[in-house]
């Protein structure tokens, strides 16, 4: 898997201060997109464990209060396969820091239920996200108005919540 960037003292992309990093490839093709440039999977530089190392040391930050998994596209297949892992060492070395994802799939119908995003490492990534904003970007429902999201028609949802109760919760701001 490639990155795009990776924000350090990041405060748009989830509550509070952020390392937020952006993943490269996404099939979405949004249009108005801010990130277009990372829709390819060869842009930018390969995941490594030393920029994982990075990011967890950053993390480590007392004034950090988590992690921002945006794109790019996170739950494209070939990105989940290299971020399972890197969240599961996230939880175990930095447990007390929540973890936030931006997906243009819809959390209820593509990632729970039958698409092309769902994978063997579908659910295991859900399970150690505590918010996800999903929805495709669409420009002409754009609000600047809007937290964290770029259009009216994507959804802040508190994972663990949704999860438990088998529907979706949206998450309180």
């Amino acid at each position: 898997m490639n990155y795009a960037t990776i924000k350090f003292n990041d405060i748009a992309n989830g509550l509070g201060v952020r390392t937020s990093l952006f993943v490269s490839g996404c099939t979405h093709f949004c249009k108005g997109c801010f990130n277009s440039e990372a829709w390819s999977f060869d842009y930018g530089k390969p995941f490594t464990k030393d920029v994982e190392d990075e990011i967890i040391t950053s993390l480590k930050n007392g004034y950090v209060d988590g992690l921002s998994l945006l794109g790019g596209e996170p739950f494209e297949p070939l990105n989940q396969k290299a971020l399972l892992p890197f969240l599961q060492r996230v939880k175990k070395e930095v447990p007390s820091k929540n973890i936030w994802c931006y997906t243009g799939y819809l959390f209820d119908s593509e990632l729970l239920g039958e698409s092309r995003a769902k994978t063997e490492y579908t659910l295991e990534m859900l399970k150690l996200i505590d918010v996800l904003v999903d929805g495709k970007f669409i420009e002409e429902l754009k609000d600047i108005s809007l937290m964290f999201k770029g259009s009216s028609n994507q959804r802040i949802i508190d994972v663990r919540q949704s999860l438990k109760e088998n529907k979706v919760i949206l998450y309180n701001l």
